[in-house]
């Protein structure tokens, strides 16, 4: 019960600062470009985590092995979730706004579903089959098929894309959590994504010019590594880790209710009823397949 309770504030935690990055990202995207901006999270992510890794084994005297198979496990982590995922959340990000980025990411859950049926070859129920429907059709209501919308609905795609790799991306973290500590997988993870990254960040510099003037724009990259990367990343893996997956999804949608709020009283956003009629319907399939998990337990 006290291990269930930890996953549960870890989760919310991860979740409540990842509805913050989309307000602190929003401002800092305006001087420094989407996967320029990625980049400096990871090397600022992967400096804190490192360290603290290294510190840990040295006083515990102990250091986990990796295989060959394990790197390449990490090495998939840090790929499909830590670069093409955060990558299109912050490229949608700008092409949207602050409270969309944070609600269409979130039927990141709805999408578990859907692969933790195909990879860890758990029954689809047809409460699971509903969930997914009600939190497709959240999502379409808040993206909208105004095609002349050009760059909003673009940036919509963009994070349904995210969304999707995001879950994919916990469904791995669940296999690797079972021989590895969430600190060691995030850690390596990020390092992963930080090569990764660091080819396409060159690219997109040749074009765009970054801005490092501004004290809150430093400040902003700083949050961005150290609170809403190593941290956050960090409590999501260790939530996971020691909840069933199913349940912890629900606590993903601290993420929007963070981000529409903050986005709203930082940024000024308005918050039409197209949001709050996709809120509850992304909401209502989560809460579905939540409800189900939990019987099963």
């Amino acid at each position: 019960m006290k291990q269930s309770l930890l996953g549960a504030v870890c989760l919310s935690l991860a979740a409540s600062l990842w509805g913050g990055m989309y307000v602190v990202s929003k401002y800092v995207l305006d001087f420094i470009p989407p996967l320029t901006l990625v980049w400096l999270r990871y090397v600022v992510a992967f400096v804190v985590l490192y360290a603290i890794l290294k510190t840990i084994q040295v006083k515990s005297k102990t250091r986990e092995t990796i295989q060959m198979k394990d790197w390449l496990l990490l090495g998939w982590i840090g790929f499909i979730g830590y670069f093409v995922s955060i990558a299109f959340q912050f490229i949608g990000t700008k092409l949207s706004d602050a409270h969309t980025g944070s609600l269409i990411t979130s039927a990141t859950p709805a999408f578990m579903v859907v692969f933790a049926t195909l990879i860890l070859k758990e029954k689809l129920t047809g409460r699971k089959v509903i969930s997914v429907i009600l939190a497709s059709i959240g999502v379409t209501i808040v993206i909208g098929w105004d095609t002349k919308a050009g760059d909003y609905f673009l940036g919509s795609m963009i994070l349904v894309g995210a969304a999707i790799t995001w879950a994919l991306l916990s469904v791995y973290v669940k296999i690797a959590s079972a021989r590895f500590t969430s600190l060691t997988i995030t850690t390596y993870a990020v390092m992963f994504a930080l090569v990764f990254t660091t080819p396409v960040m060159i690219w997109e510099l040749q074009s765009n010019a970054a801005d490092y003037d501004s004290a809150l724009v430093i400040m902003g990259v700083i949050y961005l590594g150290v609170v809403s990367t190593a941290g956050a990343f960090f409590l999501w893996n260790k939530g996971l880790e020691m909840m069933d997956a199913g349940i912890g999804s629900l606590f993903f949608f601290f993420q929007p209710l963070v981000g529409s709020f903050l986005g709203w009283l930082i940024l000024n956003e308005k918050l039409g009823i197209n949001f709050f009629v996709g809120a509850i319907l992304i909401i209502a399939g989560v809460v579905i397949v939540t409800f189900q998990k939990e019987k099963q337990v």
